[in-house]
This record gives structure tokens, sequence and C-alpha cells, in this order.
């Protein structure tokens, strides 16, 4: 039996709930597949978000990992194509810190591709119906940091696992406060992250699919 780790954010910004945490917890013990899911919440804190993914993935040893992150103002299921090494915060953590063009790993490599098949996930979701598309930046905040530092960990490890981000929309609830601002039903969010993960246990090599971007 296979593990897959799904990793999702407390809410932060001044919302009271973060779409990604609720979300994942409706997952927490779903078998996909010859997989079973375990959960975990990730503070919005530059200085211990990766300090409690990795105590998460030395305890789970996952074959697959995913981190889900909101994105408020998107109005899709973005699968995210690289982490870069830099922590350039907008607003300030959850604790009150602002870092500015820091690196997330001192001495790290630039940037990470992602681990999953991220076009055939974005593939399959569109499939069943839900707005999806690659993106081409996880941002500069702490979605962006766990992504980077999560294939930054892998990158050091022998036994074979994959692991990317997923950025999701607003809920609805969310969105009340912010006119004009797009939303995702959360049993949507759900489905689409049950096909990501199914997709991603099932394929080996992504599918060749333009997902680029202009601009």
């Amino acid at each position: 039996m296979k593990t897959v780790l799904m990793t999702a954010f407390e809410p932060f910004g001044g919302e009271t709930i973060n779409p990604s945490w609720e979300a994942v917890r409706a997952l927490e013990g779903k078998q996909i597949g010859d997989a079973t899911i375990v959960i975990r919440q990730l503070p919005v804190v530059f200085r211990d978000v990766l300090t409690v993914l990795y105590q998460a993935l030395d305890e789970v040893k996952p074959d697959l990992i995913l981190s889900v992150g909101q994105a408020g103002g998107r109005s899709d299921i973005s699968v995210e194509r690289i982490g870069i090494n830099v922590d350039d915060a907008r607003i300030p953590d959850n604790a009150g810190h602002q870092p500015v063009d820091e690196p997330v790993v001192a001495g790290g490599p630039a940037a990470y591709f992602s681990r999953l098949p991220i076009k055939a996930i974005v593939a399959a979701v569109r499939e069943a119906g839900i707005p999806a598309s690659v993106s081409q930046t996880a941002g500069t905040f702490t979605c962006n940091r766990v992504m980077y530092g999560l294939l930054h960990w892998l990158a050091q490890q022998e036994r074979p696992a994959r692991g990317g981000f997923i950025h999701i929309p607003y809920l609805p609830e969310q969105a009340a406060q912010h006119p004009g601002v797009p939303s995702m039903a959360v049993a949507t969010i759900i489905r689409a992250l049950e096909i990501a993960v199914q997709v991603t246990l099932e394929t080996g090599d992504d599918i060749k699919q333009v997902g680029g971007a202009t601009h």
C-alpha cells in the first residue's frame, strides 16, 4: 500500500478560512487506487513552514506528496510547473515576518521543476468538467517556499518519490467578501485533488500538450 501526503495551509492575510485546508482535510484517510491519503496542516510562517513539512515527510515517508495552497484571484485549478529559490513577501506572514529577496535554500539551485505529471493532471481535471491550467509561477510567498523546499528535499533523497504543488481559488464564502473575484466550490476542489492524485499514481511520463503562456 502506498502513502500520499497532502499538505495545506492555515488561514492568512485576514481570511478566516483557507480553501486548501478545507479541501484537503476532507481527504484524510481516503484510499485512491492502492494509496492512502495522510494530511498535514502547514503554518503560514516562513521560518517554521519547512520544518513542519520536513517533519511530516520523515514521519510519513510518502510515495507522493501533493501540497495545496490558496491563490485568491485565480479562477481555476492551477498546477504549478516550477518553484524558485526566493522569498519575496508582498505581505507579512502570520508571525509578522516579511522576507524580501532572500533565498529559500542558501546556495540551492535557482529553481526546480515539479515532479508531477502536470499536463496529464490538467487534461484529466478538465475532462471532468473542472477548469484547470498549468501555472508558470507559484508566487514568492510561503506556497513557493513549500514547493521549492519540497523539491529540494526530494532531490536529496535516494528513495524515489513524486511531489509538487497545486494552487486553488477562493471558496464562494471568501469571494463574497471580495466582489468580482472568482471562486470554486469546495466539493469541486476536492474532486480535482482526487483526480490529481489518481493521475499521478497511474501516469509515468507526462503527456506532451501545450500548457505554456505568452506572458
